[in-house]
């Protein structure tokens, strides 16, 4: 068979994401012709993941590549196509991938002239070599044009990705679903890790490693059929208990409320609790005025 064809590529955003994806572009055979750099530790990164790639303006960047990846904040990206667009540095036809979780292709709706994609690694980086092993494998959620789709695809899994097909209208719910299971789980994990601190408990990271890891297992392999604890067995006592001993944490016990609530809706739809022990819950766990 013959071999795909090698793209000249340029990388606008030396972060923790942009200068890995670069790397492993440029291990699939591409020629890395320019990344962007801003900060000292993005020039560092730069320097350490794509050695002897020059460090460019990023308009540069753009000129001189066939694909162009945008890896830079959600609250940039909008305004650095138009601006791109806008001052004619995009090539018509040229390649473009954003990174971006949140958005699809319609943030390319001000430089029709390119060929645009969005390609978002579902991983968290660390910025280092460390990641580029870690994509072995890794989702990649994927939106663009019918046409494109299958340049799109073909690129992830030259990373080593696994393509996972978003429609355009789906995207702001698929990345909200990234940030519930990624972010907030760090966040939730800390908090329970900070009560532990605050009573007291030595290691609190430690007591919680074999109870989260199960957690995460039964979740993944049972769904809602794994959910256990005061919520699953119908217990206000308990929840009751839980709510006082978090008054002086109130924004604490607004998230165990809120969250709660959802885990008794999720057991009432799967069976787990009856409707009026979903009811007493639900009563229970009222905001308290």
């Amino acid at each position: 068979m013959d071999a795909p064809p090698r793209l000249r590529i340029g990388v606008v955003g030396a972060g923790r994401v942009g200068a890995v994806l670069g790397a492993a572009l440029r291990s699939a055979g591409h020629n890395c012709t320019g990344v962007s750099a801003v900060s000292d530790m993005s020039r560092l990164r730069a320097e350490a993941l794509l050695p002897g790639v020059p460090i460019k303006p990023a308009d540069q960047v753009a000129a001189e590549s066939e694909l162009l990846i945008l890896a830079v904040p959600d609250s940039v990206l909008s305004d650095l196509v138009r601006g791109f667009s806008s001052s004619e540095v995009f090539i018509p036809g040229q390649f473009v991938a954003h990174t971006s979780g949140s958005y699809g292709i319609s943030v390319f709706d001000s430089a029709p002239q390119v060929s645009p994609m969005a390609i978002h690694p579902v991983m968290t980086f660390t910025g280092t070599s460390v990641d580029l092993a870690r994509l072995a494998d890794t989702p990649f959620g994927v939106t663009t044009t019918d046409a494109l789709r299958p340049v799109a695809e073909a690129l992830v899994v030259e990373m080593g990705g696994e393509p996972v097909w978003v429609p355009e209208e789906s995207r702001a719910i698929y990345h909200t679903a990234m940030v519930l299971g990624s972010n907030y789980l760090n966040v939730l994990v800390n908090e329970a890790a900070s009560l532990l601190a605050q009573s007291g408990m030595e290691s609190p990271q430690r007591l919680l490693a074999p109870l989260l890891s199960a957690s995460l297992d039964n979740a993944l392999r049972l769904g809602d059929k794994g959910l256990t604890g005061p919520v699953a067995r119908g217990d206000c006592e308990v929840i009751r208990k839980h709510l006082d001993a978090l008054q002086d944490r109130p924004s604490s016990q607004s998230a165990y409320r809120a969250l709660a609530r959802l885990a008794t809706d999720r057991a009432l739809a799967a069976g787990l609790l009856s409707v009026d022990q979903a009811a007493d819950l639900l009563i229970e766990l009222g905001e308290k005025t």
